[in-house]
């Protein structure tokens, strides 16, 4: 399964960062009200793996792993439930390890290089990261031209604002944020505004590609 099946009709990916495993069913659960039943917890703290086994356990989220840059995370994420693995760069032996365990991967690229080394790797879905440091639309758009069998997931500074301008364009799968999860809601259990959050995300959104398909075909 590639990870836009995987996704199916979610085309934005919640980037949570949450260090402490009793947070985790409020988030779920937040994230399941507001219409956005997806997590990509990042593995940047010893709580991670805890936080990511409790958010799969629950049943009813699309979660992965990301952050992941060694085999050993790859296989700690998948015995946690991890059901995709998200990188920040091209690690051939994070990409291998995750085909043999028939799990999606996306590794960061932000380079025709790198797209050219996950293409050799068998891989056609990748991360433009950090996407908005890297120029943005204006590069994703000019790497998208010279690769038109790529899909992208750009993350990194992507706001609430810039999401539906991204995936306007026909090479973006999917975008990554941490808008709708912020750290301080997190934090304070915030859940009411963190669904919130992610329901006015599904709304602009979908708003906002509607906007770009009629003016496209105006």
């Amino acid at each position: 399964m590639t990870f836009a099946d995987l996704l199916g009709p979610h085309r934005v990916v919640p980037v949570v960062v949450l260090d402490e495993v009793e947070g985790a069913d409020g988030l779920g659960s937040s994230l399941v009200a507001g219409g956005l039943p997806v997590a990509e917890v990042t593995l940047r703290s010893p709580g991670a793996s805890a936080v990511l086994g409790a958010l799969a356990a629950r049943g009813d989220l699309l979660v992965g792993a990301g952050t992941v840059v060694s085999v050993e995370q790859v296989d700690l994420a998948l015995e946690a439930g991890a059901q995709f693995v998200v990188s920040p760069g091209v690690s051939a032996g994070v990409v291998r390890r995750c085909q043999e365990r028939d799990v999606p991967v996306v590794p960061g690229v932000s380079t025709a290089t790198e797209i050219i080394a996950a293409l050799d790797l068998g891989l056609d879905t990748v991360k433009l990261f950090p996407a908005e440091a890297c120029g943005g639309l204006r590069t994703l758009a000019a790497l998208a031209a010279a690769f038109p069998q790529v899909r992208f997931l750009p993350t990194g500074g992507i706001t609430a604002a810039l999401a539906s301008d991204y995936l306007a364009h026909p090479a973006v799968a999917a975008v990554g944020g941490s808008w709708m999860v912020a750290a301080d809601l997190l934090r304070d259990r915030r859940w009411s505004e963190v669904a919130d959050r992610c329901a006015g995300t599904v709304a602009a959104t979908t708003a906002g590609l509607r906007g770009h398909l009629a003016g496209a075909t105006a």
